[in-house]
């Protein structure tokens, strides 16, 4: 190897760890947001050190036939004037506080009030519920036929013929609780499983807030058994959200697709953890979203959940959902913020290059999102005018410039993945339907990897579906802006006792707050 060559691999490895650490920076210490601000935005004024900027100048003073000028005009004092308090919503529960003067006010005349308007707080509230289910006795004297207590005669009460000095004895049939024998209402259930998943407190800190406010030791066990109960319970629940999430009324649907991992404590190596993934799936149409534990990254997971789906599935690059494609019925579609994101993270090292894609990207989604409110087919025809050509004048300069750059380096990687991509990021033209990105389904990990970060792993693999089957209920609760509490308790209070053809009315999609 010669020289030279020797300085150009040396040189090639350095920028590569300079983008490498650099990642790393951003991850630990920065925002992670992607915006893209030109550098020409601020008042059309690029920068003074860029090629060719003086001739631009030049250019543009010389084309310029009309005079530019503005005034600098002092902020109003309006700017700066306190407009008061964020108004109390008036849907809260009130309570009236009458203040009199410390005199005699009998002989005055009222002509008037200054109201004040506070907000208080009282903690939650543990309550102990004694129930007293009252037992009759039926005697020969008691006055037959038997009525409810609408006064309705009793038909199929059969009543036993008794002799002298018998009884019968009536009691009240027992509340249906979620956990049998259990002492915890379906209120306390929904509130300790929505502080862990959607407050993201693990169980052991709930059990020391009980200690704290209530002087209450709750076990470790019983808060686990509590928690299994509800997962049991609520099982033929999640099995049906999931046949839904899949099931095709039409003969081409749309799902979105991500991964993400979770630690398990289940392993067979000691002390370590083993590396468990939930697998997302989302419906935009239905507004379903599903977590489905997987033990693996493999395509085993994914393969049987999509066994039947037909249509397009919108995911990142990750090789198994092309492996699945390929025996599946359904086409895959790209994500253009995936593809945005290899530009954003090589802006630094090919800055020129990096901002002409993140601008074309820009103008693309600009014009995307004043497509939303149209329909279906006036989207697509938009798109085809507005989008199409955008796209496909980014594909050709990607073509002509991967030439001319290093395969490795941040800006050759980030144009190899374009490449490799455009069939499926150039799908989404084909329907209106479809959306430019994943963002979505991100968005849906995020409340995931918030909780890892505060119970750290799951026990073991049972305890990751029921991990999954929760967050699949919270997820699909956002999608229809359910409350999750409000949802949780009604359920575990009704599902006992509906009956398994009628559980579909407790699917968060089909639920309101009217039915409480």
């Amino acid at each position: 190897m010669s020289k030279d060559e020797k300085i150009s691999k040396l040189f090639r490895e350095n920028e590569q760890l300079k983008f490498e650490i650099a990642k790393l920076k951003r991850l630990i210490f920065r925002s992670k947001t992607e915006r893209f601000v030109p550098n020409t935005v601020a008042g059309n004024q690029g920068s003074l050190f860029a090629e060719g900027a003086e001739k631009e100048a030049e250019a543009e003073e010389k084309n310029t036939t009309e005079k530019i000028s503005y005034e600098r005009k002092k902020a109003s004092a309006s700017k700066n004037k306190h407009h008061g308090r964020n108004k109390i919503p008036d849907h809260l529960p009130t309570r009236e506080v009458i203040l009199e003067p410390d005199v005699d006010t009998s002989s005055m005349k009222f002509i008037g009030e200054e109201v004040t308007e506070t907000l208080d707080y009282q903690p939650s509230q543990l309550t102990k519920i004694i129930t007293r289910r009252r037992k009759y006795a039926i005697t020969e004297k008691t006055i037959l036929p038997l009525v409810d207590r609408n006064g309705v005669i009793m038909e199929n009460m059969k009543m036993p013929k008794l002799e002298e000095g018998e009884s019968l004895i009536v009691i009240a049939d027992p509340k249906s609780r979620p956990i049998p024998k259990g002492i915890a209402e379906a209120s306390l259930l929904a509130h300790i499983i929505v502080q862990k998943f959607i407050d993201h407190l693990p169980f052991y800190r709930q059990r020391q807030i009980f200690k704290r406010n209530y002087n209450w030791d709750l076990p470790s066990s019983t808060i686990n058994d509590w928690f299994i109960g509800c997962c049991t319970l609520l099982k033929p629940l999640y099995d049906l959200l999931v046949k839904k999430l899949i099931e095709n009324k039409t003969p081409r649907s749309y799902l979105q697709a991500d991964e993400s991992p979770i630690k398990v404590l289940e392993t067979e190596k000691k002390g370590s953890t083993h590396q468990g993934y939930m697998w997302v799936y989302r419906s935009p149409l239905k507004g379903i979203v599903v977590f489905q534990y997987r033990k693996g990254r493999g395509a085993n997971g994914p393969k049987e959940m999509l066994a039947t789906h037909q249509g397009y599935l919108q995911t990142d690059g990750y090789i198994v959902y092309d492996k699945i494609a390929k025996s599946g019925d359904f086409e895959l579609v790209g994500c253009w913020a995936h593809a945005r994101r290899k530009f954003f993270e090589s802006k630094n090292f090919d800055q020129e290059r990096s901002e002409f894609v993140l601008e074309k990207i820009k103008t693309i989604y600009l014009h995307d999102r004043q497509s939303k409110e149209l329909t279906i087919e006036d989207r697509k025809k938009y798109r085809t005018e507005h989008v199409a050509p955008l796209m496909n004048e980014l594909h050709d300069w990607a073509e002509d410039e991967q030439y001319k750059m290093l395969p490795k380096s941040p800006i050759g990687k980030a144009i190899g993945y374009f490449l490799n991509q455009w069939k499926k990021l150039n799908r989404v033209l084909e329907t209106g339907e479809l959306e430019l990105d994943n963002n979505q389904i991100e968005n849906k990990i995020r409340p995931l990897a918030l909780g890892r970060k505060n119970y750290l792993f799951a026990g073991n693999h049972n305890a990751g579906q029921n991990i999954a089957m929760m967050y699949s209920f919270f997820a699909t609760c956002k999608e229809h802006n359910v409350n999750p509490y409000d949802w949780l308790k009604y359920v575990l209070e009704k599902i006992s006792d509906t009956k398994i053809t009628e559980l579909e009315k407790l699917l968060p999609q089909n639920w309101s707050p009217e039915t409480i």
